[in-house]
C-alpha cells in the first residue's frame, strides 16, 4: 500500500507539537464507544503482559480489574501522559517526523491505537515499527470512530466514508509483509447522522482493526 502524496497532507500542516501543546482532560469519544472498547480490552488482552499505547494520553481505557507486568505509553502532550495512571512509562515522540520507535525488538505482547491512527501520514513506516516491536503472535488493535481533530486528519481519512476508513486501516496492516488478515468489529450508529455531529449519546460509531504478527 502506498499512500499518494497529497493524501498525506493535512489542511493545518504545521508541526503537530504545536498542535498538541496544550493538554485536552477530555475524552474524545462517548461513553458508549468506551465501554465497547474496554470491553475489547477486557476480552482480548492478557494480564501480566508488555502493552504499549501508541498516541495515548490522559486515560487508556484498559479494564480496571486487569493488571499487566508493563504499559508503556507514547504522545504528544507530556502532561497528558504524566496524568495517564496506567502508565509505567511514556515518551513523547511525533511520529509523522519519525516513525522510529526508541523500542526494543518483539518486546510488547500487544499494541494499541485509539482514535488517533487518522492523524498518522506515513502509515506503512508506523506499521513496520508496530510490527517490529511485536512479539511473535503479538497482537495490534487499532480503534476509531467518526471524530477527528479535522485539520490534523490526513487527506485520506478526511474525504473517505467510514466503511473505506476501515478499509484503509486493513490496508496499513496489509503494506506490512507479516500480519494475519485483519479482523474487523464494526458497530454503526444507529443516529441520524446531525444528531451524531451534535454529541447525541450513543452515537459514536465503534470500529477496531486487529491483526497479529505471525
Amino acid at each position: 500500500m502506498q499512500l499518494r502524496p497529497n493524501q498525506r497532507l493535512k489542511l493545518d500542516d504545521k508541526d503537530d507539537k504545536l498542535f498538541y501543546a496544550y493538554p485536552r482532560f477530555v475524552t474524545h469519544v462517548d461513553e458508549g464507544f468506551i465501554q465497547q472498547l474496554t470491553d475489547l480490552y477486557s476480552d482480548r488482552l492478557k494480564p501480566h503482559t508488555r502493552i504499549f499505547d501508541m498516541m495515548s494520553s490522559w486515560v487508556s481505557h484498559l479494564p480496571q480489574e486487569m493488571q499487566f507486568e508493563h504499559v508503556e505509553g507514547h504522545g504528544l502532550n507530556a502532561e497528558e501522559l504524566a496524568r495517564n495512571p496506567r502508565l509505567n512509562h511514556y515518551f513523547v515522540q511525533n511520529l509523522n517526523q519519525n516513525p522510529q520507535l526508541p523500542l526494543a525488538d518483539e518486546d510488547f505482547d500487544v499494541v494499541l491505537n485509539c482514535v488517533s491512527v487518522q492523524y498518522v501520514q506515513y502509515p506503512e513506516a508506523v506499521f513496520s515499527e508496530i510490527y517490529r516491536i511485536l512479539k511473535p503472535g503479538g497482537v495490534a488493535i487499532i480503534s476509531f470512530s467518526n471524530r477527528m481533530f479535522f485539520e490534523k486528519a490526513i487527506q485520506a481519512w478526511r474525504e473517505a466514508s467510514e466503511a473505506q476508513r476501515v478499509e484503509l486501516v486493513k490496508a496499513y496492516f496489509a503494506s506490512v509483509p507479516g500480519f494475519t488478515t485483519p479482523e474487523v468489529i464494526a458497530h454503526k450508529s444507529a443516529l441520524p447522522n446531525l444528531l451524531q455531529w451534535l454529541g447525541a449519546a450513543g452515537g459514536d460509531p465503534f470500529y477496531a482493526v486487529i491483526a497479529s504478527r505471525s
